[in-house]
């Protein structure tokens, strides 16, 4: 969501090359971002005159969205849209866990598309950044049914957790405590991939955003965290293997 949907198109096409496609009209000013012919995201204009935070939301796949949101209600969460159904798209909902990091929940419509692995500018992780991650992580199992397991080799002192669904790695939990975003309390953070993490951090500041870390390596890869031109962050990352 962002307070300028067409300087957010322009940033977001240069950055990843994405061509975008507008609708569905449901959701007001909205475009879907496109790779090699397939939706990896979509931009929605925050209306005029609404204080909200700019950010990446992401949303977690579910087979009856309607029973999530009783589940998530029933864990400690909160539900604060929906469910509710969108034409081409299926049934969506935004929620937050009981830290308060946002997330939605989706039940597929007719448009089903399995993720792209390593293309410039698909999605290829999300990080949920909280106090602690073994509270949180016992939320999103009796949720979604994720496994929380440790991360092989990680330092003893690093608070973080890989959820995994069916032995697959599908998103890691973060525990940062005291050094939590106060603008943004718990938050999920998208990370996009990209050949050159160096090259990607020159664009992002020739274009109006921020890098916010400086490069590091990680057991997936390559890495830094930045922000769009209007904040929002994410970050993107060379993968060096799943």
């Amino acid at each position: 969501m962002v307070h300028d949907l067409a300087a957010s198109q322009e940033f977001y096409r240069s950055l990843f090359g994405w061509e975008f496609e507008e609708g569905p009209a449901q959701l007001g000013p909205y475009v879907q971002a496109v790779v090699d012919g397939r939706p990896v995201a979509g931009l929605g204009e925050i209306g005029q005159g609404v204080r909200r935070l700019v950010a990446w939301l992401p949303y977690i796949a579910t087979r009856d969205a309607d029973a999530t949101a009783m589940l998530i209600r029933d864990c400690g969460g909160t539900v604060a849209v929906g469910p509710l159904e969108v034409d081409q798209v299926g049934r969506l909902g935004i929620a937050a866990d009981m830290c308060g990091a946002a997330f939605g929940i989706w039940q597929g419509g007719p448009r089903k598309f399995g993720p792209l692995q390593g293309q410039m500018g698909a999605p290829c992780w999300n990080e949920l950044i909280t106090a602690d991650a073994s509270g949180v992580g016992k939320f999103y199992s009796m949720v979604f049914g994720y496994e929380t397991l440790p991360v092989p080799g990680a330092p003893a002192d690093l608070d973080y957790q890989a959820l995994h669904l069916e032995g697959h790695k599908v998103a890691g939990i973060r525990g940062v405590g005291s050094d939590l975003p106060h603008d943004r309390g718990a938050h999920w953070l998208t990370y996009f991939s990209v050949p050159d993490v160096d090259e990607a951090l020159r664009r992002i500041t020739a274009l109006g955003g921020r890098q916010l870390s400086e490069p590091a390596e990680s057991s997936f890869g390559r890495w830094a965290r930045v922000a769009d031109r209007e904040g929002a962050p994410f970050a993107v990352l060379r993968a060096t293997r799943s």
